[in-house]
């Protein structure tokens, strides 16, 4: 019960990556508060994991009032908050820069950059009060760049210059700030990802061969990732970018050296 008692303010955690780590965080013993801005997700993931210990909460991560309200209505409900898991994000479009509109350019920044900065201005003092953490869920295209994906590599750079920045900001509150970086997972984003691709025949095979360990896989995975990073196991652990990728950093040199 490496989370027992603990309270986790968790974003996008209908779905993917985030209902795995839901479905792992309760199973350690910790009570959540599951934000989504779709009522569809949010039926269907509490037909899965539903108790009194988990508060499903509708609302937009992008906009600052419907952020502190949750939070508000977290700690009403809870107590307290321990730790603020930021997952929620987006990969449309897949353009290149020039081909990216200016509302999908604001759209991409809202929902994964600018969720950082709410949840933070309207968490940080209940996380002062637990010397609780913040986990940013990033992507290794954040540090590699992605071609067609301009603009999303570009938030999550900036996620992860987030995420030492600010763990250096609340070291003095006992605050510890760290990243999760993904390469593919398959999740409903990834698979509508993967139809907009130019050879969607092709593309299972391609995301099996840029892992290193040769598969793509579930979200369970990142999920095991992120129970140790929010846990006491990582205690002296922040600032830190993990990734999560089975050596993808490495195989997708592997694929390109294949193909030259």
């Amino acid at each position: 019960m490496l989370l027992k008692d603990k309270v986790i303010f968790l974003t996008g955690g209908t779905e993917g990556i985030g209902f795995e780590c839901a479905k792992i965080y309760h199973a350690a013993g910790a009570k959540l508060a599951i934000v989504s801005n779709s009522e569809r997700s949010i039926d269907e993931a509490r037909s899965t994991l539903q108790s009194v210990e988990v508060l499903y909460l509708k609302a937009d991560v992008s906009v600052a009032a419907a952020i502190r309200q949750a939070i508000a209505k977290t700690v009403d409900y809870f107590g307290k908050i321990d730790v603020i898991h930021n997952n929620a994000g987006i990969s449309n479009p897949s353009k290149a820069i020039h081909e990216t509109t200016a509302d999908e350019w604001d759209v991409l920044f809202d929902v994964n950059v600018k969720s950082i900065f709410n949840t933070t201005r309207y968490g940080i003092d209940e996380l002062k009060k637990t010397h609780g953490n913040i986990l940013n869920t990033s992507s290794l295209v954040g540090d590699m760049g992605q071609e067609i994906h301009a603009a999303y590599s570009a938030t999550k750079g900036a996620v992860n210059a987030l995420t030492k920045s600010m763990a250096l900001d609340y070291a003095p509150y006992g605050i510890r700030v760290n990243a999760v970086a993904p390469a593919g997972v398959w999740t409903p984003m990834l698979r509508a990802w993967s139809q907009q691709q130019p050879d969607t025949n092709s593309i299972e095979n391609y995301l099996d061969n840029i892992h290193a360990l040769g598969y793509c896989p579930e979200g369970d995975v990142v999920a095991d990732a992120c129970l140790f990073l929010v846990s006491d196991q990582a205690r002296f652990v922040t600032g830190c970018i993990l990734p999560v990728s089975g050596g993808a950093e490495l195989g997708y040199r592997r694929v390109l050296n294949q193909t030259i």
